[in-house]
């Protein structure tokens, strides 16, 4: 019976008390998001129609670290900080001299990332005197997130839920249920920006985009409400770097410190809560390590999408945001790892990927199915289809290390668990789950429709 210890764990009081701001230590900040009708740079007053005043604040700061609540630490403690875990079986079943280690995230409640985030935007809303939430969720671990906080802090909560996630996930729109908040499949007969799809596109299975689009309506036109959003934005992004800032004092209390760290890629925040803390050190101490986004190869933006301007919403009522993208009414193929099935970065990742700070790889739907089974049967733990992902990109960062012969140390985020997603590995293991190719000309279609405001 080996000795070497498998997990590595922190007390709650060494749970970190600031988030981390990663602009703060970019020599290139990205840049500004643009108000869609002046095209002039946005400041946090232009988003508090939608958002809560301090989450507006959050956005825009400078400020290298941010105070984390008293109040949200404690919520945290319900299952923070979680377990950072050696892969040794994985590494046995890839015979790869690579050492592994995953941030395990799926223990919280809802069983994902998304609820550090979640917690502290229902404290933000709740302290405002804010009544009711609206946000969107795609395959729903956003939206059960938020259905815990919201009934944590008293608030009203209406989710509206892609369409084909609402199908396909029936047991994530109950989770939301169970806390309190309503549920509706997008695109919906609700609003304005619903009816308008579903008038072009009658039998549309949704999107991100499209949901967004719904609950900022719902939000703007809804006294005493707020949008809350569960990726892409520079704040939701600063809240899950609790996850890196955690692990950074794991991979210590290990006496390593990765070569790779890699995070599934949707709009970024699980991908940005694991690297922004280990990607500092890359900036400012010039320490040389490999950041990789694995994202689906049929909704590739890091990939082969285009750097510019555009709307974070498919009927365009957000800001302009200097983005990776698509285009805004890109259909994205209905596989099913919903949280990923968006068409564009946030744009602190796009800065990066701009620059090549970090890099992407495209994974085909089958292969992530794959590389999930080959990690439940080793590890024991069956990952999300969003994880699968980042799973399939470190399998082929060990067997590389295998071929190479080299000895390294790949950290990746296991974003959540897929144990309210087994109708997507029923159809994996009986052959009818396909991958799915993405013509060029349908890319090169949607960004050209896009105003060009960067060069």
């Amino acid at each position: 019976m080996s000795t070497k210890p498998k997990k590595f764990l922190l007390s709650e009081q060494e749970l970190p008390a600031q988030w981390y701001n990663i602009v703060a230590d970019m020599k290139n900040k990205p840049l500004p998001p643009l108000n869609p009708g002046t095209k002039q740079p946005l400041v946090a007053a232009d988003l508090e129609p939608i958002f809560a005043k301090e989450l507006c604040l959050q956005e825009v700061t400078q400020e290298r670290y941010v105070d984390i609540p008293e109040e949200v630490r404690e919520v945290y403690k319900i299952y923070r900080p979680t377990p950072l875990v050696r892969a040794y079986a994985l590494e046995k079943a890839l015979d790869t001299p690579a050492h592994i280690y995953f941030k395990n995230e799926s223990v919280s409640p809802v069983g994902s990332h998304k609820l550090n985030s979640a917690i502290p935007q229902a404290y933000y809303n709740k302290m405002q005197g804010v009544k009711h939430i609206t946000t969107e969720t795609g395959a729903g671990q956003w939206g059960t997130a938020l259905s815990f906080a919201c009934k944590l802090f008293g608030l009203d909560l209406k989710v509206f839920m892609v369409k084909i996630s609402y199908e396909q996930k029936p047991y994530r729109k109950s989770m939301m249920n169970a806390w309190g908040a309503e549920v509706i499949p997008s695109p919906s007969n609700q609003t304005n920006a619903g009816r308008k799809i579903l008038s072009l596109h009658p039998n549309s299975s949704g999107s991100l985009g499209t949901a967004i689009s719904e609950a900022i309506e719902a939000a703007v036109s809804t006294p005493d409400t707020k949008y809350t959003l569960g990726s892409v934005l520079n704040h939701v992004i600063l809240h899950q770097t609790v996850i890196g800032l955690e692990a950074e004092k794991q991979m210590a209390m290990a006496d390593e410190f990765p070569d790779v760290v890699i995070g599934c890629f949707g709009g970024g925040s699980n991908f940005s809560g694991i690297a922004f803390p280990f990607l500092r050190h890359k900036l400012t101490e010039g320490k040389a390590l490999r950041v990789i986004a694995a994202e689906p190869a049929s909704c590739p933006k890091l990939t082969r999408g285009q750097f510019q301007y555009d709307f974070g919403d498919e009927v365009g009522t957000t800001p302009l945001l200097p983005m990776y993208t698509l285009g805004h009414d890109f259909q994205p193929a209905d596989i099913h790892a919903g949280g990923l099935r968006y068409h564009g970065a946030g744009t602190i990742v796009s800065q990066l990927n701009r620059e090549k700070l970090i890099e992407a790889q495209d994974i085909p739907q089958l292969e992530s199915f794959e590389a999930a089974t080959v990690f439940a049967r080793a590890e024991g733990i069956i990952p999300a289809p969003e994880s699968a992902h980042a799973i399939a990109s470190t399998i082929r960062e060990a067997k590389k290390a295998k071929e190479e012969g080299v000895k390294k140390t790949i950290l990746f985020n296991l974003s959540g668990h897929g144990l309210i997603d087994m109708s997507a590995y029923d159809l994996y293991y009986s052959g009818k789950l396909t991958n799915y190719s993405l013509p060029q000309e349908e890319i090169e279609k949607s960004v050209s429709k896009l105003e060009k405001l960067v060069p």
